[in-house]
């Protein structure tokens, strides 16, 4: 076996090994190393040479980017993510016949997904599923993102909270607490535009907590300026801080009126 592929394998056996024992910082720097090296094999895009150990080297090229993609989310690091998962991306869309596929393709195509959908970027998401192959569209990873999409553009929020329990991959919770704080902080600021106060359990019925102590939690963390009293949770402190906007009303008739005269004028 050629020597750089040799030491290649080495220092990525050195990773997996600090990856499964959760040294990130050691992960960090090898995975740092290793990228130096396969700058240095000329088979890997965008280059793409056949070279003697062509195959041997995506297939260890995919599965380094893979493991960064892992480790992206152990560190909580989106923008690392988005580098790592834009490195591997040519693995599985170049390669096809000159390496099997891997098993952990649809896993990353669908984590990917679903980061999409909690950073909101709604139109690369629907961009990016219409590049995967019909068959595709079976495998539980990518079918859990697209039904989780419906649900949320739906409001759906209940099922989508209680898609967490239910990940299709481990490395899926990130993104799905991520998304679950999201709703949450969106369905807390509509209660307390509409409502004065709630109970305690409609409130927790609504948040989608299983216990009072997670209610409180959840309040003593992101709205202090919430009270909790006699068993309900009142809202008005929250709606004494917020400004008053007021809308400029007579301004925007006259401007749709304007709008219906050059419509009429235009026909």
């Amino acid at each position: 076996m050629d020597p750089k592929l040799t030491e290649v394998n080495q220092m990525f056996a050195r990773f997996k090994a600090a990856l499964a024992r959760n040294d990130l910082n050691t992960c960090e720097i090898l995975l740092s190393q290793l990228k130096v090296q396969l700058t240095k094999f000329p088979s890997l895009p965008p280059l793409f040479q056949q070279t003697p150990n062509a195959v041997e080297e995506l297939k260890l090229a995919r599965d380094i980017y893979e493991h960064a993609v892992v480790l992206s989310v152990k560190l909580e690091d989106q923008d690392a993510f988005e580098r790592d998962f834009c490195q591997l991306k040519p693995y599985y869309m170049d390669t096809c016949g000159i390496i099997p596929p891997s098993p952990e393709e649809y896993p990353i195509l669908g984590l990917n997904l679903l980061r999409l959908l909690v950073q909101n970027r709604i139109a690369e998401f629907h961009t990016e599923l219409e590049l995967l192959p019909v068959k595709a569209l079976e495998h539980p990873c990518i079918k859990h993102a697209v039904e989780f999409e419906q649900s949320f553009m739906e409001g759906a929020y209940n099922r989508v909270l209680s898609a967490r329990q239910a990940v299709p991959h481990e490395t899926y919770v990130y993104f799905m607490d991520l998304l679950a704080k999201t709703i949450r902080d969106e369905i807390a600021g509509c209660s307390e535009k509409g409502y004065d106060s709630l109970s305690i359990s409609d409130a927790k019925q609504m948040l989608m907590f299983n216990s009072d102590q997670e209610l409180h939690q959840y309040i003593t963390e992101e709205h202090p300026e919430w009270e909790i009293k006699n068993g309900f949770v009142f809202f008005q402190k929250a709606k004494e801080s917020q400004p008053c906007k007021e809308i400029p009303s007579l301004q925007l008739i006259n401007q749709t009126l304007s709008y219906a005269r050059e419509l009429e004028r235009i026909v």
